[in-house]
């Protein structure tokens, strides 16, 4: 059998000053004594693509579908705070993208044409920009947690420049997972 490895598509969010305001959401959130797994704070991205587990091989041939995608560095705005599948029923919980969103939908859409060819499905649920924060693990507290969510839906966290896309590999541990660039391709 090859060796497969898990990975996803992803804009990594690096900005201090946003990561440092995405960590007192969390804070925030955790103090509603809800059961919750935040997302690291080396770990916070968007998303573009999970790919799960891929043939090692295909790699090279992913990282060319990068290489095609037609698009220049542009500013992403982070603002609200949401859940799926909704607010009233936070399983997951996001930071939403404003400025930016079509800028991202565009390169997700190149990258899952891509991606086609190499036999790769696209996702069937769509594409709507967030940053996952933290994943909701029982329904304690759910109310204290959903008022949270309605008061900081406007929140306003930060603009970062996008200047690139990475390819990420995702090794799964013990005490969570640890992200690690594969190939990178600065948009241009």
């Amino acid at each position: 059998m090859s060796e497969r490895v898990r990975s996803f598509i992803s804009v990594d969010v690096e900005d201090p000053l946003i990561l440092d305001r995405i960590e007192r959401i969390k804070e925030t959130l955790l103090s509603t004594g809800v059961y919750m797994k935040p997302v690291e704070k080396e770990n916070i991205h968007l998303t573009l693509k999970f790919l799960g587990e891929i043939p090692v091989a295909l790699i090279d041939e992913i990282y060319r579908v990068l290489l095609s995608v037609k698009a220049k560095p542009f500013e992403m705005e982070i603002k609200g705070l949401g859940a799926f599948p909704r607010t009233s029923n936070p399983r997951v919980i996001w930071v939403g993208v404003i400025k930016g969103a079509e800028d991202l939908k565009n390169i997700h859409k190149q990258i899952e044409s891509g991606l086609r060819k190499l036999g790769i499905r696209p996702d069937t649920r769509g594409f709507e920009p967030h940053i996952t924060i933290a994943r909701v693990k029982s329904g304690r507290n759910k109310s204290k947690l959903v008022k949270i969510l309605n008061q900081l839906a406007d929140v306003e966290i930060g603009v970062m420049e996008v200047t690139s896309i990475r390819l990420k590999q995702s090794i799964l541990t013990f005490k969570g997972p640890i992200y690690k660039t594969l190939r990178e391709v600065k948009l241009e």
